[in-house]
């Protein structure tokens, strides 16, 4: 990766005339019974293969549709070791497909430890004089609770290699303002965070005038949304919440800067859950339920403006 990461986000969009990330968050109850039926063994293996199979097919739906994917990697992790080894396999297909991935694992630490999450996101890890790598993304979600110092292992792996870094502002779940919301200094916790954000992505900026450092910040507190894009115009939000946990097309809107840019959407249930398990046109559903998405995005949001 040699562009900037912003610059490239934005291409990709451009490219397909929308923002919408689709989120790879497979459970085993709602996959469909034909990729079950083959994977049905009882062990952890098994569950990591029909995830990986189940993945795979779902790009090859909506590599055509949309810029970005978003693996979640806990629902790999919690399959062991074959779960990881299927999840470096779902970014690299992803990439082939020449998607941008966003790798959701929320990290942070300090010191040592943060290097070598970030590195086996972005950089890779050093074994003597080789770097080798892991999980080939793009970019990757980051929590800031530990502060500048913790987040800095991120910031310059994903710089090393031309990544991003999503860092947490105003999370789309109901607990979210018992920390988030505290007042400090007269304003709410994560008024801060923003401001914060805004001056890491200003660090390095790309050719769009976006930085590569992002914000998350739900679709389910669109009141919130508004302030915060009103206050960091140059920075790239991903917004999750939309569809299946409640936020509406109207809800996002507040993300999109006037000309379309500066937000990717996330659905994840939305659109990979939105059949019953029997269905066996299940990858037609998926991509009906991904092309409602760009509709109604593309309707009530700046987010058309992609398309022109």
């Amino acid at each position: 990766m040699s562009a900037h990461f912003a610059d490239r986000l934005l291409a990709a969009c451009r490219a397909k005339g929308n923002a919408l990330c689709v989120g790879l968050d497979p459970r085993w109850d709602l996959l469909p019974d034909e990729v079950r039926s083959r994977h049905a063994l009882g062990s952890l293996e098994a569950m990591a293969g029909a995830f990986e199979e189940f993945c795979l097919r779902v790009l090859d739906v909506v590599a055509p549709l949309v810029p970005v994917v978003k693996p979640q990697s806990a629902f790999f992790e919690a399959c062991g070791p074959a779960g990881l080894a299927a999840l470096q396999v779902i970014l690299l297909r992803a990439r082939e497909h020449n998607l941008v991935t966003i790798l959701d694992s929320k990290r942070n630490d300090i010191a040592s430890t943060a290097e070598a999450y970030a590195d086996a996101a972005f950089a890779g890890t050093m074994c003597d004089s080789l770097r080798m790598p892991v999980w080939p993304a793009d970019a990757m979600t980051v929590n800031p609770y530990l502060g500048r110092d913790a987040v800095e292992p991120f910031l310059a792996s994903a710089r090393h290699v031309g990544g991003g870094v999503f860092i947490l502002v105003r999370t789309s779940n109901k607990g979210a303002g018992q920390f988030q919301d505290l007042a400090c200094a007269g304003r709410p916790l994560y008024r801060h965070v923003a401001d914060a954000v805004a001056a890491w992505s200003a660090e390095n900026t790309g050719l769009s005038g976006f930085g590569d450092v992002g914000a998350v910040v739900g679709a389910t507190h669109p009141g919130e949304l508004a302030s915060i894009r009103a206050c960091i115009p140059n920075v790239i939000f991903l917004v999750p919440g939309y569809g299946a946990q409640g936020g509406s097309a109207d809800d996002v809107a507040p993300a999109f800067r006037a000309d379309g840019t500066g937000a990717i959407v996330n659905s994840s249930r939305g659109i990979i859950a939105s059949f019953a398990p029997h269905e066996p046109d299940w990858e037609e559903a998926i991509e009906q339920a991904t092309r409602g998405a760009i509709d109604d995005l593309s309707a009530a949001t700046a987010m058309g403006r992609l398309a022109n």
